[in-house]
């Protein structure tokens, strides 16, 4: 989403960032095939890690987006209601986890059309 964001000239008017839902990653550095897949697009994510997404979080940001409803479940304990409406899927289906499927192409194809679809609808 950065990408898109800052290809169209438009990092000013957003503020992206990313968050699990569970504790499993947290510190972390960017998973080694996720890193690869992302400089083969000519993206870095050096100095990357993982945090888990906090209630604040839901003050703080406009939209928080989920990539599957396993991660919907989960961000349900730590944020329980959305009374603003800001908690949605990025696509009408999960995206593909490559963290079981091994398929980081599909993953990124799955990514990259919730967010050019989701740009389009931000910028109406």
């Amino acid at each position: 989403m950065k990408d898109i964001v800052r290809r169209d000239g438009r990092e000013a008017e957003f503020e992206i960032a990313s968050a699990a839902t569970s504790t499993e990653e947290i510190a972390n550095p960017v998973y080694p095939p996720v890193r690869r897949l992302l400089a083969e697009h000519g993206l870095s994510c050096s100095g990357k890690t993982a945090r888990q997404i906090t209630r604040e979080d839901y003050d703080y940001y406009d939209l928080i987006i989920c990539m599957d409803h396993n991660n919907l479940r989960n961000l349900r304990y730590i944020i329980p209601s959305d009374p603003k409406g800001k908690i949605r899927l990025l696509l009408p289906r999960d995206v593909a986890d490559p963290w079981y499927t091994r398929d980081f192409e599909a993953t990124w194809d799955d990514v990259t059309e919730g967010c050019e679809d989701l740009y389009r609808e931000l910028i109406k």
